[in-house]
């Protein structure tokens, strides 16, 4: 319970109560919806659940607002504005569902054609959404943006529908391109990575195609695209020295070591009490996963932030013709509490890598560095770490 006379005292300025956003101005935002029909401007949004798999749900969605809706799906924007309008913004996205089964995007009826133009298209549509009732609900999700409220979807009218690029017209049609091939012409023309997920949710890319919930869809292609990356950075000479980035942002830090070694990967989160994943824990909680040289066959138990981080550190070390061992860490402290997506993960990321980096000539003063930078004890953290401290005397000799 937050006590009225900080909220009186901050006034959705200064954070008093300890959470990351306001409150009183996401609830104040958030349009309200009490009607069944729906007429506003899509970024273009379409949603793909999983539950049922492999019978889901899709659907098409918008605010209650016409006019450049862009921002409502542009990751870029939302790590630059505040929390409190990324998630008004974000939850007044009114989603229509209807049912498909994973298989008819091979032969996809009248519907789901136009649901594929609306995703597909360059810039925002205007839709009309006629519902069966009135909608509720919304999603909080660790891979996910946030979304509003939904209902199934009675009718679907198409307004305006301003065309797709040339480049994602021409995977959109190719059914004899790879999925994974289609998803490197798109990310190599500038397509950002948000909107080849959503094409390759619809059913919009490879030779067999089919319906992909946007969970998935996201890590699949944050791997795909990190995986060819990895395999062009394997070619390259490794970074001269240790490297230390750091970002800290939004009750957030972000860590990462680039070690003169060839490439492995690591990503770890440390959440404290109070934090979304730790809301009644009382002790901070360490969680790591890594991959060698030649990769791994699993799926890493850290969840789809290990491939949205990996995205952001492989597009790095791509740019430079360089590789390394990256070793990425993130604490996430008390206040922090609702679950915003995988995106935050990347961006942030990337954005790290925007600055200039601490340089060292051993592990050992780096590591004393980052030491400083952590809330959480470093011992923990070699506990489980790639970094263990047998590793660290191999490369002392």
């Amino acid at each position: 319970m937050i006590r009225p006379e900080l909220c009186i005292r901050c006034r959705g300025a200064k954070y008093l109560c300890g959470l990351s956003y306001c409150p009183i101005i996401v609830n104040t935002k958030t349009v309200r919806i009490d009607f069944k029909e729906v007429y506003g401007s899509s970024p273009p949004t379409v949603f793909v659940g999983r539950f049922s798999y492999p019978k889901i749900t899709i659907y098409p969605s918008t605010p209650p607002i016409l006019g450049d809706t862009t921002k409502f799906e542009d990751s870029k924007y939302w790590l630059n504005t505040d929390l409190s309008e990324f998630l008004s913004m974000r939850l007044s996205l009114v989603r229509g569902g209807v049912k498909y089964h994973r298989d008819d995007a091979r032969l996809p009826d009248r519907f789901l054609l136009d649901i594929q133009s609306i995703t597909i298209s360059s810039r925002p549509v205007e839709l009309d959404l006629r519902l069966k009732r009135i909608p509720s609900g919304g999603i909080l999700d660790e891979s996910l943006p946030p979304l509003g409220p939904s209902a199934p979807l009675e009718k679907l009218e198409i307004a305006t529908l301003p065309p797709p690029l040339a480049v994602v017209e021409k995977v959109y049609d190719d059914n004899d391109m790879r999925a994974k091939d289609g998803i490197m012409k798109l990310y190599n023309a500038g397509i950002d990575v948000e909107k080849i997920s959503k094409i390759l949710s619809i059913g919009g890319i490879g030779k067999e195609r089919k319906l992909v919930p946007t969970r998935w869809s996201i890590t699949a292609v944050d791997k795909a695209i990190s995986d060819t990356l990895i395999e062009n950075i394997k070619s390259y000479d490794t970074v001269d020295k240790v490297e230390v980035y750091f970002r800290k942002h939004n009750k957030n830090i972000f860590i990462a070591i680039l070690l003169p070694r060839d490439w492995s990967f690591e990503w770890g989160e440390a959440w404290y009490p109070g934090s979304t994943w730790n809301k009644f824990g009382n002790y901070v909680d360490i969680e790591v996963d890594n991959e060698r040289y030649h990769g791994r066959s699993d799926y890493p138990e850290i969840g789809g932030c290990y491939y949205a981080s990996r995205l952001g550190v492989t597009e790095f070390l791509a740019s430079r013709k360089r590789q390394a061992t990256a070793i990425l860490w993130r604490e996430i402290y008390e206040g922090f509490n609702l679950p915003v997506g995988v995106w935050f993960v990347r961006e942030n990321v990337r954005e790290m890598f925007k600055g200039k980096p601490v340089v060292f000539d051993d592990i050992t003063t780096a590591l004393n560095f980052v030491k400083r930078l952590l809330r959480s004890d470093l011992k923990q953290w070699l506990s489980k770490s790639l970094l263990s401290f047998n590793t660290i005397d191999k490369w002392l000799k």
